[in-house]
């Protein structure tokens, strides 16, 4: 029995001028699969996230979740249906704490609005302390985000990416500027999490050891295009993946 498809991507192309930064890219995804998207810097990746969660709106194609076209919605209403994101650079507020973060993205997904934050202060307080204990930020729950270390604040932005209960979470290189043992200790907890929570990652990663060692699968984009999918050790012997990306090139993409 096939499992349906959480996220699937048809035709989907987007243009700036004459550069195709998406050129007629087709995929799907389950939930509970972890998914990379690779290829040198240029090659599509943020484009394509930023169409899926309607940063951008596609020339030609569709994006569907769950069978529900999304290609014409506003982030926003992506946002709300289930489609979460973390970024390079952790996009949290400096000025509240590590709890106030969280709470502040548990009432955007519950579309409720105060007057002032002050009167904010416990709703979700509890949601928001569960999130952190999963990230292991439990104890830091009422340190500014100021001084968080950097390894906490992409912590942090995961816990921010998982408080609208996800269906597909977009992660941009989520091990980004990180010392190496923090790397593959992020990602532990990170894939340990969406597992348990049967969330379809899709995340982009220039470290190719992270790459390896989490991805189910890959997908490899050139110049807009898919070159290569399949489980990792197929695209690895994928000749035009090693030629592009994997080979003499790869350096000049880390």
């Amino acid at each position: 029995m096939t499992t349906a498809a959480i996220l699937e991507v048809s035709g989907l192309s987007k243009s700036f001028g004459a550069v195709r930064a998406v050129d007629d890219v087709s995929f799907s995804m389950q939930s509970g699969i972890i998914v990379a998207l690779i290829g040198p810097n240029g090659a599509g990746k943020t484009t394509c996230f930023n169409l899926i969660n309607g940063q951008l709106q596609p020339d030609k194609g569709t994006i569907r979740i769950s069978g529900c076209d999304i290609s014409s919605w506003s982030s926003r209403a992506i946002f709300h249906l289930g489609v979460g994101r973390t970024f390079q650079v952790a996009e949290v507020f400096s000025s509240m704490t590590v709890r106030e973060n969280v709470q502040v993205a548990l009432l955007s997904q519950a579309r409720r609005r105060v007057n002032f934050w002050s009167s904010a202060k416990a709703l979700y307080a509890q949601e928001a302390e569960d999130l952190l204990q999963q990230v292991g930020l439990g104890s830091q729950a009422d340190r500014p985000c100021s001084i968080l270390a950097y390894g906490d604040l992409k912590r942090l932005d995961l816990a921010v990416g998982l408080a609208n209960e996800p269906r597909v979470l977009l992660m941009d290189e989520p091990a980004a500027g990180m010392a190496p043992a923090d790397r593959l200790k992020l990602m532990a907890l990170t894939v340990k999490i969406v597992r348990q929570r049967n969330i379809g990652v899709l995340f982009t990663e220039h470290d190719m050891d992270i790459v390896f060692r989490f991805a189910d699968a890959l997908i490899v984009f050139d110049r807009g295009k898919i070159i290569a999918s399949g489980v990792p050790a197929e695209v690895r012997k994928d000749p035009n993946v090693q030629r592009i990306y994997l080979g003499s090139k790869a350096d000049q993409c880390s």
